[in-house]
């Protein structure tokens, strides 16, 4: 028995990866130095991808709350930037993740050490721009900088290896931005990290371009474009749990129900449920199959994903921060800040989602285009009318805009 296992009999690593591949699951690859994912042509989100995005359900919250306490041009800002650390640090993940294996130890590991990084990034945000804001800065160049070295390690000998390479070299320039941000004060933070995530959305752009190097290709990025979209969608969700929570958290606390909180609750919902169908009734699956079929699937996750989904996050951050002012006061009347969040917010996710649409499908979605007209009128009424009437007013835009969506053909709707 020990010499047939020896040999790959009953007990060998043949038969183990034979029974592996009998139940469905994709054969690993003979070389345990090989880290690659192996290509199906449907990749599916592993259990340790999504164990790594718990931690960004916490960064969203922390978001939320910040912007609410920050209620301001400047404040909005503010948690703009810290949005777009946290959305890199999560995407540029996604994008490895893509092309090495989760099920591998090496990455596996990888990711997990990357959870307590973000989870001290994400603990930190409020005070990011006050006594915390070296930790916040450290962490983001760590993840940056540490990720892309194990990339480049893990891919020796493959094409991708030179493009993590430059990618290397950028995040070593925007984590001395991120670690200086964090040593310096006042608006000179502000300045250093936008350079920060400045260099790292324009690496992309500029192909990573690095003297001695070259450039690279999105053609080069032969990413699996199924499974990149189901993990964008997984952050849309995470935004939008938030909302959830928020409504839910906000009504347990109220001192008393009357029917001003009742209708703030139903109005809160209505607008939470209209973004998620607008976002998933349709556009999240076809848009998948656009990119898994495309010739140019890196092009189509760098424009239409990594560059436009962080806007749709961030209102509904902006969303859900506007719904507890509802919540708590709905008829407070000449609140700001309702018309900063709820109007604001819901139209930078239209505007997102359909720049999105126009992304995939070269498309201009002009319902969508009017609804951020129709907001941005609605702001007028800020002054003389309800925080509760304000609401409704964004969500009824919200539905509007889902129902002419329905009322067009199938065939339409695609193109939209």
């Amino acid at each position: 028995m020990a010499g047939e296992g020896a040999r790959g009999g009953v007990g060998g690593p043949e038969r183990i990866r034979a029974e592996g591949e009998a139940q469905g699951h994709p054969p690993r690859p003979a070389r345990p130095w090989n880290l690659m994912r192996p290509r199906t042509g449907s990749e599916r989100v592993t259990n340790v991808e999504l164990f790594f995005d718990l931690v960004y359900v916490f960064a969203v919250t922390q978001l939320s709350h910040y912007l609410l306490s920050h209620a301001t041009v400047a404040g909005a800002l503010r948690t703009g930037l810290l949005l777009v650390m946290v959305w890199l640090v999560w995407a540029y993940t996604t994008w490895v993740t893509n092309w090495l294996d989760p099920e591998r130890i090496a990455v596996r590991l990888l990711l997990l050490a990357l959870v307590p990084a973000s989870l001290v990034m994400s603990a930190f945000l409020p005070e990011a721009f006050g006594p915390r804001g070296l930790a916040v800065g450290c962490a983001y160049a760590g993840m940056q900088v540490g990720r892309s070295a194990f990339a480049v390690v893990a891919l020796r000998g493959q094409p991708l290896q030179r493009n993590y390479e430059r990618i290397l070299a950028w995040c070593l320039v925007s984590g001395a931005l991120a670690v200086g941000g964090g040593l310096a004060a006042g608006h000179a933070r502000e300045l250093l990290w936008a350079g920060a995530v400045g260099v790292d959305l324009l690496g992309g752009l500029a192909g990573f371009y690095t003297p001695g190097l070259g450039r690279s290709s999105t053609a080069d990025w032969t990413i699996e474009g199924g499974h990149f979209a189901e993990r964008c969608q997984a952050f849309i969700l995470i935004a939008l749990g938030e909302s959830i929570v928020v409504i839910g958290a906000t009504l347990s606390g109220l001192p008393r129900i009357t029917g001003a909180e009742i209708g703030a609750f139903a109005v809160a919902f209505i607008g939470t449920i209209g973004l998620w169908w607008l976002y998933f009734d349709r556009s999240a699956e076809e848009g998948a199959r656009v990119i898994a079929a495309s010739s140019d699937p890196g092009r189509l996750g760098r424009s239409a994903y990594h560059f436009i989904h962080p806007f749709m996050v961030g209102g509904i951050i902006a969303v859900a921060a506007g719904d507890e002012v509802v919540l708590s006061h709905p008829d407070a009347v000449g609140e700001v800040r309702v018309a900063w969040l709820v109007l604001g917010g819901t139209a930078l996710f239209i505007a997102g989602h359909a720049a999105y649409k126009a992304s995939l499908w070269r498309h201009i979605s002009w319902p969508r285009i009017a609804a951020v007209v129709v907001l941005a009128l609605l702001a007028l009424l800020a002054p003389h009318v309800s925080a509760l009437v304000l609401g409704a007013c964004a969500a009824a835009v919200v539905v509007a805009v889902a129902a002419v969506d329905q009322a067009t053909t199938p065939a339409a709707r695609e193109a939209e």
